[in-house]
């Protein structure tokens, strides 16, 4: 079971949570990227590719018999904040269609780069699977 944790008095986030408590199997997965299970990228663009890392990211999860209402945080590594500001709708669009819900403490990064020249977004999680 997870709780989102909002301070008396701060305005409700959107699109995340600012904290969440916990109590169960801590899960840790790793930073996924938008390529497929053969490590191919099927798309170039960037809405395309943070749906697969979610797919990802969930298939990760469901490794280790957990589901995506589990997860407690993400970080979002981006190489270009406009581009993905530019694709909020569908981000939003596939999140709620893969993840479900937001009760999740989340940060999004811009970097210079990531390590596979292709990526343009790579997501790291954490989860916690009630006992």
């Amino acid at each position: 079971m997870k709780r989102a944790l909002l301070p008396q008095g701060w305005t409700q986030p959107r699109g995340y949570a600012n904290g969440v408590a916990a109590r169960g199997t801590q899960v840790f997965i790793a930073g996924q990227i938008g390529w497929d299970a053969s490590e191919q990228f099927q798309s170039a663009e960037f809405a395309a590719q943070a749906r697969q890392a979610l797919h990802n990211v969930v298939a990760v999860l469901a490794a280790a018999g957990g589901r995506p209402e589990h997860l407690v945080r993400m970080t979002w590594y981006v190489i270009d904040k406009r581009e993905y500001l530019a694709s909020l709708k569908a981000i939003g669009y596939a999140f709620r269609e893969v993840i479900g819900d937001y009760d999740i403490a989340m940060s999004a990064i811009q970097v210079a780069a990531l390590i596979e020249d292709d990526a343009k977004v790579e997501i790291e999680a954490t989860a916690v699977i009630p006992d």
